[in-house]
């Protein structure tokens, strides 16, 4: 009877390992100003990406899916937590210490923010974060957490974050040997490797391969952000694809980027394992920067609300998760937003969020794996950020502050919600038709939704920076 009994005890801890470790994996690909139209399999025919576009053919591929903001560190910040950048005061990319306080923003992510990692890996995930972090912990504030407060087991970042580092060495044709940039950010973490800003995709996916395969032999699934610089300015691609123009540089980061995140895809598509119980996610954080990427046939760019700035090229891979039928897949139908995928993979990974933890975000996991085109069901609101009321010279035309999509419709207004601007998305989604004077019905509706939201949020110094003369205060970024 003993026997049996461990028998029995054996087949069931086996069994509940068995569970355990089909746990989907996640690998979230958030790349920085990156144009919706500029992915080959989006449009883009001055240059080719053929490993995202392979993902593409193999996976689904959404087209009105958004980012939660126009600029950098809030879209970033919504990715993390699930809820709107404004309830953590990170409305627009985090600089120095007194800039930030110019504009009404913190100075980092506050660690008490519910984040995805820290859900998951409170779950048994292994959780890591290589690339990018930008949400406290540059310039002159060296205080701000590690990025492993969030959450993550391990961290590799570049000049814009806490903890170990990679950083830029430029090189381009006729200098005798590279040049450094951002020195001064070796004080904001150790180790600190020194690599071509060429090749610093390659050294973010060197780093994640051997966490994958460490995660692997603990039997545990991981989640993973692979967060490259690219195809962010200035750009600095291979000595032997110099180029003079600004566009055709991006261009060949792009490229080059492809090629080098191929490395990571291809390691997860040649392993069994992997291949059938991964989700691989490919975005960007927000629009392009005029002159270097494109939109497309959509109007605006990074720092604006129009859908140039938002919108952003989704791609979801994962040949065991997806639904069968649904390689190469466009879903064009589906409206979604960033904060949304914190709620989803969760639900995708059998994880219930902390109980008092309010997502802004919703489960749309039956639309990522092909299961269902619906959206969203609550609208989705933006604020811009509150120093861009205009970005000369790049963004001379005086912007928006508020806009909120439901449904078709897409409406663009002021704080107090004057000069309204409404648009049928459905119908035209370059924005070049204004319909507010045609459904005043409609624009009284949204625009009451959108002040609303707007002031539920804590505020910025938005109103006060939106007043001062044009270019005041401005900076690139």
């Amino acid at each position: 009877m003993r026997m049996l009994f461990l028998a029995l005890f054996g087949a069931l801890a086996v069994a509940s390992s068995s569970v355990a470790e089909q746990r989907p994996n996640f690998v979230m690909v958030f790349i920085d100003d990156l144009g919706w139209g500029d992915f080959s399999c989006f449009g883009n025919q001055d240059a080719k990406t053929p490993n995202i576009d392979r993902l593409a053919a193999e996976g689904i591929r959404f087209s009105q899916f958004y980012v939660n903001s126009p600029i950098c560190s809030p879209s970033r910040c919504a990715l993390t937590t699930g809820q709107y950048p404004q309830r953590w005061r990170i409305t627009s990319y985090l600089n120095n210490r007194a800039d930030n306080e110019r504009r009404g923003m913190a100075q980092w992510l506050d660690p008490q923010a519910p984040t995805l990692a820290r859900c998951l890996k409170d779950a048994g995930y292994a959780a890591g974060h290589f690339g990018k972090w930008h949400l406290g912990g540059q310039r002159d504030v060296d205080d701000a957490p590690p990025i492993t407060a969030y959450g993550f087991d391990e961290s590799l970042t570049n000049f814009e974050g806490m903890g170990p580092k990679l950083l830029p060495l430029t090189l381009k044709p006729g200098d005798q040997q590279p040049a450094k940039i951002w020195a001064d950010a070796e004080r904001l973490g150790q180790p600190v490797t020194w690599m071509l800003r060429s090749k610093i995709t390659t050294g973010f996916i060197n780093a994640s391969i051997p966490f994958i395969e460490k995660a692997g032999r603990e039997r545990k699934p991981f989640y993973i952000n692979l967060w490259p610089d690219d195809v962010h300015g200035p750009w600095w691609p291979p000595v032997e694809k110099w180029a003079e123009s600004k566009r055709a540089r991006y261009l060949a980061v792009l490229e080059e980027m492809d090629r080098q995140l191929g490395q990571l895809f291809d390691h997860i598509r040649n392993s069994p394992s992997l291949r059938h119980n991964t989700l691989v996610l490919i975005c960007s954080d927000n629009g392009h920067e005029p002159g270097a990427g494109s939109a497309g046939p959509l109007r605006g760019a990074k720092t604006q609300l129009y859908e140039g700035g938002i919108r952003s090229p989704l791609i979801v891979w994962g040949p065991g998760i997806l639904q069968k039928d649904k390689a190469g897949a466009h879903n064009n139908t589906s409206v979604f937003a960033a904060f949304d995928l914190v709620p989803s993979l969760l639900a995708l990974a059998g994880v219930k969020p902390p109980a008092n933890v309010a997502f802004d975000g919703e489960d749309v996991s039956a639309m990522l794996t092909g299961k269902a085109d619906s959206s969203r069901r609550a609208p989705i609101f933006w604020r811009r950020p509150p120093d861009r009321k205009s970005a000369p010279p790049l963004i001379t035309e005086i912007q928006p502050d508020l806009a909120v999509r439901d449904g078709k419709w897409k409406l663009l207004c002021n704080y107090n919600g004057s000069k309204p601007e409404l648009y049928d998305l459905e119908a035209d989604r370059a924005e070049s038709v204004n319909l507010a004077a045609k459904h005043p019905e409609i624009v009284k509706r949204l625009t009451a939704a959108a002040t609303t939201w707007h002031r539920s949020m804590p505020p910025d110094n938005g109103p006060a920076l939106g007043s001062a003369p044009a270019g005041r205060g401005k900076k690139k970024h």
